[in-house]
This record gives C-alpha cells, structure tokens and sequence, in this order.
C-alpha cells in the first residue's frame, strides 16, 4: 500500500505530533508499505508566531500536488490543520480524493491560551477543516466524545504506543538534587500549564527536561527549579527512570505520550482528571489523578514502580500503526470523467489489519 501523511508537525521539532507519526511510519516501512511525508522539511518556510522553533510551509500547494501526482498513492492522511495540511486537504477536494484525518492538539484551546480569541471561533474552524474527512483519528475516547459532541463527524479511535525497549528503567541518572525527585517533560509554555507544578509546594526538586518559549522567564521566576533543556533517546529515558514522580500538569492535551514513556520507565504519574489522563493513566495504580495537583503528588511517590511499566508493556507501535491502517480511506483505481481535472478516487472497503502490499 503507498500511503501518503501530510503535517506541518516533523523534525526537528520534539513533540508527541512528531513522535506518534514518525513510529507510524517506521511501522507502516517495517510492515512493507511506501510511505511519502509531506512535511515542511526542504520548502520555504517561516517562523511560527510565539513559536519560532516551528516553522510553516506557505504557499507550497503546487509543488505538494506535483509530489502527490508522482507518487500515486492508495490513501492519503492530513494530520495537521496547518499550512501543509491545508494544501493537501485543497487538493483532495479538488480531484474528489477522499482522505483522512487525525486530531492531535486541542487547538482551540491552545489559541485562547494565547491570544483573545473565542474558543467557539477556533472550534467552528477546525469542525470546518474536518468535515470532509472519511474519518478523524483521534487517540482516546475522551477526545472523541468532546469532538462529537462539537459537532464533529466520523471521529473514530486511533491510540498510541510507546517503545519499551528504549524506555525502561535500567541505567536511571542519580540525581544530584535533594529528593523527591519532581519530573516535567514536555514543552515549557503557558498552555500546558506548566507554571502549575512549578509553583507546587513540595520538597524535594523539581526538573524539567524540555525547551519552549517561556523557558526563559520561567527560569527566572522559579530558580529553584532545574531546567535542564531536551534530552533524547537512551539519555532520556535515563533521566525519566531517575525521577521519583512524573508531573503532567497540562489540561489542554488530547492524550498525553509523554505520561506513557515514563510509565514504561517506571514512574507513576501525577495529572488532573482531565481529557488525555483521564484515558492514559489506571488511577490509584499507574498515576493519581486529582483535582489538588500538590496531593496528586504525594500520593503518587506510594505507587508501584513495576505496575507501571507493566501497563506500559501492553501499548505497542504497531499495534497503534494497525489501527491507524484500519481507519485509512483506500482509493479504487482512479476513474477520469469528462470536465473534471485529476482523478476521483473511491474509499474501497477497509480491513481491520495491517494490509500487506
């Protein structure tokens, strides 16, 4: 099968976005598939606002359709509503290509974490984006019932996994700070209400292993808090399995990978019950959530190490890639009628395992 994923979220941006899509495509190469990203990566682009480490693919339409037409494929996935995301939607409307979609971000909220703007503006535009889909992906069954309730249509389950191998508890960073050991990972920006935990009164030391574009005046403000910037691979999962407690403060997020690698590590986690945790952390066993972030804390640092990484063992890629396929939009061959330019395409049945090709 030749699948095509568009975003306008890649590397060498760190995030769950990035994370998710490249497993999936490491999964969809594995199973043997061909797989074309159409990403920001080689176009010209320019910095987001409030967000320069994310840059965005303008005006890059046509070249996406050449590089669509070339390599022909059986489905195609928009993953985000950005620049990239827009073109290809654009084209597939044009040429009657039924695609697919996924919700990663809870983008309304996020604008408004922002900038002035009504939530329900920001909700009626990304309603407006998805409409056309065959099928939105989304990652948990909070995030589905939120979206269907929105008015969103075809919202359909695609979970994520987690590389145990990678991230396990062996090897943990000793820690130079007084314990308990506090651990945030993630971006450092106001709408994961980061400044939630930073502000907890706790002992022990707060750590956070990450960048973004309140670091800065964040560092400032909480001096007693280690920032020690991004961390990668063997190195992270190393300071992960180090720590006593992983802080996930955001209430904003549709799911939450970062709660699923230190679990894997062995480290229960402390969250809000809200959308994202709510479907990724076993409460009084993996994590505790709680309305009182300081006592979600406490009584996080009494769970058991093991019971979280065994939870963890049980979500894998490719078993996430599995479901993703099973949602895709697999054209026919394409038919060409007269006064239309381009093919049209129709979904074919769709089987729930991986398709071979």
């Amino acid at each position: 099968m030749r699948v095509v994923i568009a975003t306008d979220a890649w590397a060498p941006q760190v995030n769950g976005v990035v994370t998710t899509l490249t497993q999936t495509r490491n999964s969809l190469l594995d199973s043997g598939h061909d797989v074309l990203m159409i990403t920001p990566t080689g176009r010209r682009s320019y910095p987001c606002p409030s967000y320069p480490e994310i840059r965005l693919a303008f005006f890059a339409g046509k070249a996406i359709a050449r590089e669509i037409a070339a390599f022909r494929p059986d489905c195609i996935h928009i993953a985000t509503e950005g620049p990239i995301g827009l073109s290809v939607r654009r084209y597939c409307l044009k040429n009657k290509i039924p695609f697919t979609t996924a919700y990663h971000t809870q983008f309304p909220e996020y604008v408004r974490s922002r900038f002035p703007i009504p939530i329900s503006w920001t909700i009626a535009l990304t309603r407006w984006f998805h409409k056309p889909a065959v099928r939105t992906m989304v990652p948990t069954k909070s995030v589905q019932e939120l979206l269907t309730e929105r008015g969103f249509e075809h919202v359909v389950l695609w979970s994520r996994g987690v590389d145990t191998s990678l991230f396990c508890p062996t090897d943990a960073v000793n820690y130079a700070y007084p314990r308990p050991i506090w651990l945030y990972l993630g971006r450092v920006s106001v709408e994961k209400n980061i400044e939630e935990f930073l502000s907890l009164d706790i002992p022990g030391t707060k750590v956070v292993i990450g960048d973004g574009p309140d670091r800065e005046k964040l560092s400032v403000r909480y001096p007693a808090c280690q920032f020690l910037g991004y961390k990668f691979g063997a190195d992270l999962a190393r300071h992960l399995a180090g720590a006593d407690v992983f802080v996930f403060p955001s209430k904003t997020d549709t799911f939450g990978l970062v709660m699923l690698e230190a679990m894997s590590c062995g480290l229960p986690v402390a969250a809000f019950p809200v959308t994202g945790p709510i479907d990724v952390v076993c409460n009084g066993k993996t994590g505790i959530l709680a309305d009182d972030l300081r006592d979600a804390c406490q009584q996080a640092l009494n769970l058991g190490r093991d019971t979280c990484r065994e939870y963890a063992k049980s979500r894998s890629w490719d078993e996430a890639a599995r479901q993703f396929c099973s949602h895709l939009a697999v054209f026919t061959a394409p038919l060409q009628p007269q006064n239309t330019q381009g093919p049209i395409m129709r979904p074919a049945p769709v089987s729930n395992k991986l398709p071979r090709s």
